[in-house]
């Protein structure tokens, strides 16, 4: 399988040029049409010479895989599912080749929200996830492989609203943390002045805390911050969350008050509410408790109601119950729209549906 070139820098590129012989200029050419003009094929590139683009494509790939099916909510929420090639227990990086029938194909998935003058993209950055909490279906479909930095910015070029997108949230199947690596360069291509451009704050990575990465992801990164909790005491949390042992909340908070929040980045808490579990005026206390002081935004989640999993979504009154005894102790809390239930927006439920049609 050749090389792709989506996710190289334009240093890289412009290696890669004056190895093939091309003139080092070529680099920001292929750059410009990478990132700028999304160029999905090397024909389109017209102001490299006819030759150059001949031994381009006989050596390495663009690297934009097209979505493979498309799901539209009745709110105009829309999934898209993109085929991901991996091997062994691990993704193939950038520079790695093997042959086809090495490979088996996975899915992932992006979900496109619209709301008024935004346009947020949920995108994966695992095929599967290997953290196993309870409530998820993409850790149901075990671990498939780490997505390459091309595979994650597909996400971004190959959808129809690629060119209106406003934000990004790294917040679909796998987690993030687990892939720094080739997460850290997708958002370098998405934030740099020869890649798309966008300021960091247009993009949030969300993590169930992976300590020591977490750490490195606050020093080297301006991007916003969100943090699965779920659950302020840590038994409770550890029954639905494994991660709990390894990394336990109170550290996770404790390593965030080492950052400043009171600028322009940002760090909310991710709370989904389950009926009798995780909803009651106790837990609103202890959550309390833990954040106080801290600059931060909780968010509430409505549960899409998953298979083989004994709970179900708090109700409306709980729920604004809730919220509302957290801002009177001066937290903000919202509760999150829940968008494109219909189309199987839970993460994970639709990749792993076509898994299994795949499969029968």
């Amino acid at each position: 399988m050749k090389i792709k070139l989506l996710g190289k820098t334009p240093d890289e590129l412009k290696s890669v040029s004056m190895a093939l012989g091309l003139p080092s200029f070529t680099g920001k050419q292929l750059a410009k049409w990478l990132y700028v003009r999304k160029a999905g094929s090397f024909d389109l590139m017209t102001d490299i010479s006819k030759s150059g683009r001949q031994l381009l494509s006989e050596h390495y790939d663009v690297g934009l895989t097209a979505p493979s099916d498309c799901s539209v909510s009745s709110d105009g929420t829309k999934k898209y599912l993109f085929p991901v090639s991996c091997i062994g227990s691990s993704r193939m990086g950038a520079d790695e080749t093997a042959s086809d029938d090495e490979f088996e194909t996975s899915f992932v998935e992006a979900v496109m929200i619209p709301e008024e003058d935004r346009r947020t993209l949920c995108v994966s950055s695992q095929a599967g996830c290997r953290m196993d909490c309870s409530f998820c279906m993409t850790g149901r479909q075990g671990f498939h492989g780490n997505l390459s930095v091309s595979d994650i910015l597909s996400q971004f070029i190959a959808i129809e609203e690629s060119g209106s997108l406003t934000n990004a949230v790294f917040m679909g199947m796998g987690e993030p943390l687990n892939n720094y690596e080739n997460v850290s360069r997708a958002i370098e291509a998405i934030t740099a002045d020869w890649g798309f451009g966008w300021s960091p704050k247009r993009v949030t990575v969300s993590t169930i805390g992976v300590l020591p990465v977490l750490e490195k992801f606050l020093a080297e990164s301006r991007c916003h911050l969100a943090v699965s909790l779920h659950d302020p005491f840590g038994d409770e949390r550890l029954s639905i969350m494994p991660v709990q042992k390894a990394y336990p909340l109170e550290d996770i908070i404790r390593l965030i008050r080492e950052y400043d929040f009171h600028g322009q980045r940002r760090v909310s808490f991710e709370y989904t509410m389950f009926a009798g579990f995780n909803d009651s005026k106790r837990h609103a206390d202890e959550l309390i408790k833990m954040l106080k002081g801290l600059e931060c935004r909780v968010n509430l989640i409505r549960f899409h109601r998953i298979p083989d999993f004994p709970y179900i979504s708090s109700s409306r009154d709980i729920m604004e119950s809730f919220r509302d005894r957290l801002n009177k102790a001066g937290i903000v809390c919202t509760i999150r729209a829940s968008r494109g239930e219909d189309i199987l927006a839970a993460c994970g439920m639709l990749a792993g549906k076509h898994k299994n049609d795949m499969n029968t």
